[in-house]
């Protein structure tokens, strides 16, 4: 599917074989080499696209909102992570609070 598609490669005939010499008064001239073929442009069948204005204007809206939606998504992400490190923290020196009250026997 994703290796690339070459087009047939075309290979000029065999050259024939020269029939035994015969003599005949007639000298035998060998044929003439076949012109190799012209490449032609292939024609694409796809569709074209035409944006009109109205269009373009859907088409800029809509990824101006995709754009706002990955960014707030990205933010709140961001801010979620932002939130559980400070919570980790502050257990943290809770707990290495409470450690050290135990070790100095309060």
């Amino acid at each position: 599917m994703f290796t690339p598609k070459y087009p047939p490669q075309v290979t000029a005939p065999p050259a024939t074989a020269l029939a035994p010499t015969v003599h005949t008064s007639a000298p035998v001239e060998p044929s003439a080499p076949a012109p190799a073929p012209v490449p032609t442009a292939r024609v694409s069948n796809r569709p074209t696209v035409q944006l009109t204005p109205g269009s373009a204007l859907a088409l800029a809206a809509g990824g101006g909102a995709v754009v706002l939606v990955v960014g707030a998504v990205l933010v709140s992400l961001l801010l979620a992570v932002a939130i559980t490190g400070v919570s980790v923290a502050v257990v943290a020196v809770v707990l290495r609070g409470l450690v050290n009250d135990l070790h100095k026997g309060r």
